[in-house]
């Protein structure tokens, strides 16, 4: 895979992806559906969706491509893979909020070594450079050309009193326990796949996800913490977050800087 021709192509897709869900979100009400696993769906996924894929499988049809939004795809096998969620934080598009994401990543043997995560609402755009390092790039976006941007790099943390981030919309009890095993200095919600972007700008330290997620939902933002210098582990040996899992669920997890002293 040339990265120097991926990188560029994900950026424009997901700008041009959220330009689809913004039109959705900024425009009258619209329906939501529930799909087969009872998640909410909305046209602003599929329209995304579609303009994703159709740039993938133009550029790199030999790729093996899953989708959230395409469930024929989910029963591929590979370690090699494109991997996309088109609207990552459903429930926060349908509530307004605006912490939801645009997500595509390449996984190589396994590893997550490319993504761009784009939150159109917040104007915040995070990416991975051919080179696998992590950069925010500042507003307002041009598609067929990058603007300034900032390298990221994730926070020196103090274990007496770490920034902790958690989801906003599934956090439950067993994950406020697991975080009152911390000093925490303080904590921020947050949406979607930013979560993992908090901890590579250095925003945050520390997030836990004790819950079900699949690899769609992780893999781009894994890719911009991994490439910030940051670590995104299993939750029970702490061994890294493998991807190409048979049916794509990830086990709980937790997304750090290095030098947080996990409990």
């Amino acid at each position: 895979m040339n990265r120097a021709t991926l990188v560029p192509l994900m950026r424009r897709l997901a700008l041009e992806a959220g330009d689809r869900i913004m039109q959705v979100y900024n425009g009258p009400e619209f329906e939501v559906r529930a799909k087969g696993d009872a998640s909410p769906v909305t046209e602003a996924d599929e329209a995304a969706d579609a303009v994703i894929s159709a740039g993938l499988r133009a550029a790199f049809p030999d790729v093996p491509l899953i989708t959230e939004e395409q469930a024929d795809s989910h029963s591929l096998i590979a370690r090699t893979f494109l991997i996309v969620d088109p609207l990552d934080g459903t429930k926060e598009f349908v509530q307004r909020r605006g912490d939801f994401t645009v997500n595509i990543a390449y996984v190589e043997d396994g590893v997550p070594v490319s993504g761009v995560v784009y939150a159109p609402a917040q104007e915040r755009l995070f990416y991975t450079l051919a080179d696998g390092t992590a950069v925010e790039e500042t507003g307002p976006f041009d598609k067929a050309t990058p603007g300034k941007t900032r390298p990221l790099r994730v926070s020196r943390p103090d274990n007496a009193a770490l920034m902790v981030v958690a989801s906003k919309s599934h956090r439950d009890q067993a994950t406020d326990d697991y975080i009152s095993r911390y000093a925490v200095r303080d904590m921020k919600s947050a949406g979607s796949s930013l979560k993992f972007c908090l901890v590579a700008t250095g925003e945050a330290d520390l997030y836990p996800r004790l819950g079900r997620t699949m690899e769609w939902d992780t893999a781009a933002g894994d890719a911009v913490l991994r490439g910030a210098g940051g670590h995104v582990v299993r939750f029970d040996d702490h061994s890294p977050l493998g991807y190409g899992k048979r049916g794509w669920d990830n086990p709980f997890f937790i997304a750090h800087a290095p030098g947080v002293v996990l409990k």
